[in-house]
């Protein structure tokens, strides 16, 4: 045979592997998926009514068919955010985004929420159960439905325990876990308190990028402090306008007595905020220390682990997580899930760490939710918080007889005096482990302050409602981490609050659209920063400087240095937020004034030229900024230059309880009901009303529904 066929026939050869390896990865990931059954067959009984603003009033005799409706209703606006939702509970999201859902998928394997599900599923309460199931029945249906629409193969049938791994899996990423995973998954030295990470470490966190910095406002005011005396409420969170936290306005009606109005997530069956007839409560994220890290001594074949004199076994298994490289092309990249006995292990080059955090290995956090929105009264719905299931976030609670509360819910893990849990702990003993949760009566709470009102903006619980009317720092062992952290928003909110004797309807909605600037507050201090700063004859440096010093503190549009101030605020918060050294801000200065320069032609464009909401084509000018009580908190860079925001304020919810206890409600949330049906009249519709400071209508008795349904169904 000739140089020239061995040659052909080579190459034959090579093409062949080589077709053979792309089958391979085009098919391995859907061939070894596993699918689950589904849930037991059931008829589901679920009514939807659209209101004319397309948001979704789903009515059921059963809760059950309340979650099969919630579940139809959010698939037909936005399918695409619960697939990705569903596919990360079973550690496939790496095949719909590639790196970033594989990273969602072995967090998945480490924390061991699958596991944790499995184990506990059966134990939790029937009608808990049957409620996942009723929404995990819906999103099958609307999937049987529309075949087109599902992204990957066998991703269903899904069932509840696929439901509730989401929680597992996501709750601890509120209090900040994700940070300290990305620290560490990265090799960066752990900073001194484990609450906050380096910035570039890697984004390990289910609920989507930056997403321990989601921030919320929430506002309380009794009736004694109230213009009207009616009792008041805003829940104003503040998360990212797409994806997999992205606020789901919706009310449901149950035969079983469960009214409620307000938001969900991507993959919740119920309502997580809102109210119901006689109360209602808002979320803000908290920063507690609840992750503690210990250094392990491990063995030189990195088997086994040293406790307490002894060597134990390092427990590991094997996981494949899937890569999307491009088409149909998934890569297999086997990762070695560890643990010890303080919890999941991650092995760097410079030692392995376990990570104990808190509420870990637990799925009662369903249960815990959904029980909240049928308390009908204070005491009853303390008594669900005190199941300590949700390990994090703040409470913001209001009622029909005036009552109003902060609770600063955590589940604080239990820690013994004489150690440092800010650091690094020696994890070779138990002498620094100790087992269980705080108890629920030193969880901080501050009920009916005498000032009449309480307000939370990211800020430590020792400034909620002014002067007199504090929870005292003394009262609290500094072991459950508490943080004295303020913000802006939070340090504002009290100066307006606080110096208001009467806070009318009008008052209110005007603090929680307020756009301005604390000079008391930590961005005052870095203002008086960039002053300072010596231009060294820099003529762009002088002329920012000069432009600052006309600034009024607002970023309200009106100011011809609104728009610079704005970027430097951005600059700010990427360090104050963070617990980081302050940047330089000569450098944050000149990066700001260049990036007007380049794109503008100047430093003084108007901040609504600069500050967009876009979707679709409606293109709309926004106010406000990072860390204020208006938030613009972050954003894309357009190609035109414009500052597209994609977080800040999310879903707005004004609630109200009027002297004889009968509620009332508006809402408003940055695009619509329908933000991925570009098709759909509610992609975009409240946009107008929102960068207008306005709101819509709340109809949350039927009676009031019936005169503003746009269409109703059986799903």
């Amino acid at each position: 045979m000739t140089y020239g066929g061995v040659a052909r026939k080579a190459s034959i050869g090579l093409l062949g592997l080589l077709l053979l390896a792309a089958i391979g990865l085009a098919t391995w990931e859907p061939l070894l998926a596993t699918s689950s059954p589904g849930p037991p067959p059931q008829r589901y009984d679920s009514v939807i009514a659209r209101d004319t603003f397309g948001v979704p009033h789903i009515f059921g005799k059963t809760d059950a068919d309340v979650g099969y409706g919630i579940a139809y209703a959010h698939a037909e606006d936005d399918f695409s955010t619960l697939q990705d939702v569903l596919a990360m509970t079973r550690g496939r999201l790496g095949a719909i985004s590639g790196q970033d859902g594989a990273k969602s998928d072995y967090v998945l394997h480490l924390l061991g929420a699958r596991e944790t599900v499995d184990r506990d599923y059966l134990k939790q309460p029937a009608d808990v159960r049957a409620l996942l199931d009723g929404y995990a029945s819906g999103m099958n249906r609307y999937a049987a439905r529309h075949p087109g629409e599902v992204k990957l193969a066998k991703l269903f049938p899904v069932d509840g325990k696929d439901v509730a791994v989401g929680f597992v899996l996501r709750s601890p990423f509120f209090f900040g876990l994700d940070q300290v995973l990305g620290a560490l998954s990265g090799d960066k030295p752990l900073p001194p308190e484990t609450a906050g990470a380096e910035p570039d470490a890697p984004d390990l966190s289910p609920v989507g990028p930056h997403g321990n910095q989601n921030g919320s406002n929430a506002f309380a005011v009794a009736p004694k402090r109230s213009a009207d005396g009616f009792t008041r409420l805003i829940s104003n969170a503040h998360q990212p306008w797409r994806g997999g936290v992205a606020w789901y306005e919706l009310v449901v009606h149950s035969g079983t007595g469960w009214n409620f109005a307000g938001a969900t997530f991507p993959g919740a069956p119920f309502p997580l905020l809102g109210h119901n007839r006689t109360l209602g409560w808002t979320n803000t994220v908290n920063r507690p220390d609840l992750t503690d890290v210990y250094k392990l001594v491990v063995s030189t074949d990195g088997t086994r682990y040293r406790f307490d004199h002894a060597w134990r076994p390092l427990e590991r298994r094997r996981v494949w997580l899937p890569v999307k490289l491009w088409g149909p092309f998934v890569l297999p990249v086997p990762k070695t899930v560890l643990r010890a006995v303080q919890g999941p292990v991650i092995a760097t080059k410079a030692g392995s760490y376990a990570i104990r955090y808190a509420g870990a290995d637990q799925v009662r956090m369903v249960e815990e939710y959904y029980r909240l929105s049928h308390a009908t009264d204070f005491a009853a719905w303390r008594r669900v918080l005190a199941m300590q299931a949700i390990p994090a976030t703040n409470f913001v609670y209001a009622d029909a007889g005036g009552t109003i509360a902060l609770v600063y819910n955590a589940s604080f893990p239990n820690r013994k005096p004489g150690y440092d849990y800010r650091h690094i702990l020696p994890g070779d003993t138990s002498r620094d482990l100790a087992p269980g949760t705080v108890p629920w009566a030193r969880v901080p709470q501050n009920v009916n302050p005498a000032s009449g009102f309480l307000m939370n903006a990211n800020n430590t619980p020792f400034q909620a409602a002014g002067t007199g009317s504090e929870l005292r720092p003394s009262d609290y062992s500094p072991l459950l981490g508490i943080e004295t952290d303020t913000t802006n928003r939070g340090r504002r909110a009290l100066e307006l609050m606080g110096a208001n004797p009467s806070i009318s309807a009008t008052d209110l909605d005007r603090i929680k659209f307020d756009t301005g600037v604390s000079r008391a507050s930590w961005a005052g201090r870095w203002y008086a920063d960039i002053a300072a700063v010596d231009p060294r004859g820099d003529a762009t440096l002088m002329k920012a400087q000069a432009l600052m010093k006309t600034w009024d503190w607002n970023f309200d549009g009106r100011g011809g240095a609104d728009a610079l101030a704005v970027l430097l605020m951005r600059a700010g918060q990427k360090w104050h937020y963070q617990r980081l050294a302050e940047l330089d801000p000569r450098d944050e200065l000149q990066n700001a004034a260049t990036y007007l320069q380049t794109h503008f032609g100047k430093l003084d464009p108007a901040l609504g030229t600069v500050l967009r909401l876009r979707q679709g084509s409606v293109d709309l000018p926004m106010d406000g900024g990072p860390d204020t009580l208006r938030a613009a908190s972050l954003w894309d860079e357009a190609p035109d230059g414009r500052l597209v925001v994609r977080h800040g304020d999310s879903f707005v919810m004004v609630m109200a309880w009027d002297k004889a206890g009968r509620v009332a409600s508006q809402s408003i949330q940055p695009y619509g009901a329908a933000i991925t049906r570009p098709a759909s009249p509610h992609y975009a519709d409240q946009a107008p009303l929102f960068v207008r400071h306005r709101l819509k209508p709340v109809w949350f008795e039927p009676a009031q529904l019936r005169r503003h349904v746009e269409r109703v169904y059986r799903p």
